[in-house]
Formats: C-alpha cells, sequence, structure tokens
C-alpha cells in the first residue's frame, strides 16, 4: 500500500458548529449512520489527504501544528488513515 493518501469522491465534509463532519455519500443518499466528527488534530489530516502529500509529509504537519511527538503522530495519523480507508472515505494513490 502506498503512503500517499486522497479522499474518494464518496463523502461530503461540513463545518458546523465549528466542528468538521464527513458524511458518507452512497448512492444519492447521505450515510447518516457513519458520520466522522472529527477533532482539530484528525481535520488537519483530513485536509492534508490531498493525494500528493505522503504520510510522512502529513505527520510533520501534525507535529509542527500540535503538541504532539512524532512516534505518536505517526501512530496516530496511520491508524486514522486505515480507519478512513476502511470506512470507503480515502485511498491510497
Amino acid at each position: 500500500m502506498s503512503n500517499v493518501y486522497k479522499k474518494t469522491e464518496s463523502v461530503v465534509t461540513r463545518e458546523i458548529a465549528g466542528e468538521t463532519m464527513l458524511i458518507p455519500i452512497t448512492g444519492s443518499l447521505a450515510d447518516m449512520q457513519n458520520i466522522f466528527t472529527l477533532d482539530e488534530v484528525s481535520a488537519a489530516i483530513w485536509s492534508a489527504l490531498d493525494g500528493q502529500r505522503a504520510l510522512d509529509d502529513i505527520v510533520k504537519l501534525v507535529t509542527d501544528s500540535f503538541d504532539v511527538t512524532q512516534d505518536a503522530a505517526a501512530k496516530d495519523a496511520q491508524a486514522f488513515i486505515e480507519e478512513l480507508c476502511g470506512a470507503g472515505l480515502a485511498e491510497s494513490v
């Protein structure tokens, strides 16, 4: 699996009351049972999934922006991205 990821087209991102929400789209309907609500760190990771940045670059963005160690950022970013891929919201490039 590549370490470069991008968002899929089967998700809508919305900012509501200061929170970022990911809403999966199945067919022409929103899947309201599987909405992801993102915290500040996961929202930054989500925003960085542009199909061009490698996981290492995303981890650096997280460590530069938040008070977290590189090891923790790498572990958490990888787990979050794998969860997104498993839900069909992101994919490797």
